[in-house]
C-alpha cells in the first residue's frame, strides 16, 4: 500500500492496499522501528488503538505481549526485548486480519521471543494471516505452514516445511564410539564422516555422518559389534534443505 504498481494491479484481502478500508486490515511489524521517547506503554498503545475502526483494547495487548507490568513505563526505557513485544502489540492493536512479521525475534531475548510466538500462536487459532520473513529458518520450521524460499530474487520452493525437507534426502547419524575415521568411510552409503574428541573424555570420539539411508547405516554399525553411545538420528532441517536447493541452483547457472 506505499508503493504504486508500475504495471498490472495488487490485491490484498479482496481490495486496493492503498485505499483506507483495506490498510486498517493489515499489520506490520518492520525490522527496525522506533517509539516516542516522551510515552508511556499504555499511551502509545491507545494512540495506536485510535486510528483502528475496531481495535483490540489495550488490556488485551498488554497481556497478549506481557507489558502490563510496564504499562506506565515509558516506551523509549524498555529493554530491548520488551520494545520489541512493543512493537508487536502495536502491530496487531487493529485486530488486523493481515499481519507482516520482519525478523519479528531479532534482537529478543530467551523469555520475549517464548511470550511472542504464545502471541502469534494464539492469533493463528483466530484463523488469522501471517507473514513471516526470517532468516531464523529454525524457528521458521516450528511455527508455519507454508514456506517460501527465495534466492537471488527468484523462488526455489514453495510448500509446507515437510515437503520441502522431503526433497532432501538422507539424514545425519551421530554417536560416540571407538571406530576410526576408516571403519567409518568404509560403511554403506556414508556421504561425509565427521570425527572429533568427545568433551567428557573417556577414550571415545563423536561422529556424525551424513548418509542417504540411516537405517542401513546403523544396521552396518551395529554389525561391526562396537559399543555405540548418545545416539541420534535426525533427518534433514529446513536450513540444511535450504542450503542443498541453493548449492544445486547455484550449480545450475554455473
Amino acid at each position: 500500500g506505499l508503493e504504486s504498481p508500475s504495471s498490472g494491479s495488487v490485491r490484498v484481502l479482496g481490495g486496493d492496499p492503498r485505499l483506507p478500508q483495506t490498510r486498517t486490515r493489515l499489520g506490520a511489524l518492520p525490522q527496525d522501528a522506533s517509539v516516542p521517547a516522551g510515552v508511556t506503554v499504555g499511551e502509545l498503545l491507545a494512540l495506536y488503538a485510535a486510528l483502528y475502526p475496531r481495535p483490540l483494547s489495550v488490556n488485551t495487548v498488554l497481556e497478549l505481549c506481557d507489558l502490563r507490568a510496564q504499562a506506565r513505563q515509558r516506551a523509549s526505557t524498555l529493554s530491548g526485548g520488551q520494545a520489541r513485544r512493543l512493537g508487536f502489540g502495536m502491530s496487531v492493536i487493529g485486530d488486523p486480519d493481515l499481519l507482516f512479521l520482519d525478523e519479528p525475534t531479532a534482537a529478543m531475548d530467551v523469555q520475549s521471543r517464548q511470550v511472542f510466538w504464545a502471541g502469534v500462536g494464539i492469533m493463528q487459532t483466530q484463523g488469522k494471516t501471517i507473514v513471516l520473513t526470517t532468516h531464523y529458518l529454525e524457528e521458521a520450521e516450528r511455527v508455519v505452514d507454508r514456506v517460501v524460499l527465495l534466492s537471488a530474487g527468484q523462488v526455489i520452493a514453495d510448500g509446507s516445511p515437510q515437503q520441502i525437507k522431503a526433497g532432501v534426502r538422507g539424514a545425519t547419524v551421530r554417536f560416540v564410539s571407538r571406530l576410526n575415521l576408516t571403519d567409518l568411510r568404509a560403511l554403506h552409503d556414508v556421504l561425509e564422516v565427521n570425527v572429533s574428541a568427545h568433551p567428557g573424555g573417556g577414550g571415545g570420539e563423536c561422529a556424525t555422518l551424513r548418509t542417504r539411508e540411516p537405517e542401513r547405516l546403523l544396521a552396518a554399525v551395529l554389525a561391526t559389534g562396537a559399543e555405540l553411545s548418545e545416539l541420534e538420528v535426525s533427518r534433514a532441517t529446513l536450513e540444511e534443505a535450504f542450503l542443498n536447493l541453493t548449492a544445486s541452483r547455484r550449480e545450475v547457472v554455473a
